[in-house]
């Protein structure tokens, strides 16, 4: 039987992980917004469990807000990627300092 727990430990780890990629790799922008869509997920999955759990929808409606706002934040993301590597031919972090004002 999977209770609660499992489920909170698996969102436990996931959103671990990501704040490990984010952490770890600074360089790739794309491994950032990857790691920023694992934390999404994970903070989704305790959403959707305690919403279970107390048999409320209320959790389970403001994760469709979530992944709305996720979805938008990946195109827009990916769109601004796309520009800065047009334009410098590197998405490396570290070498997109010249933005700075």
């Amino acid at each position: 039987m999977i209770t609660l727990n499992h489920y909170l430990i698996l969102g436990a780890i996931l959103f671990s992980l990501s704040v490990a990629g984010i952490i770890i790799n600074r360089k790739n922008l794309i491994v950032l917004l990857m790691c920023i869509e694992l934390m999404l997920l994970a903070v989704n999955i305790n959403f959707v469990a305690f919403s279970r759990f107390l048999g409320d929808a209320s959790g389970q409606v403001f994760v469709f807000f979530i992944l709305t706002v996720a979805a938008a934040e990946a195109a827009i993301g990916l769109a601004i990627l796309v520009t800065l590597f047009r334009n410098r031919r590197t998405i490396n972090v570290a070498e997109l300092d010249s933005l700075k004002g």
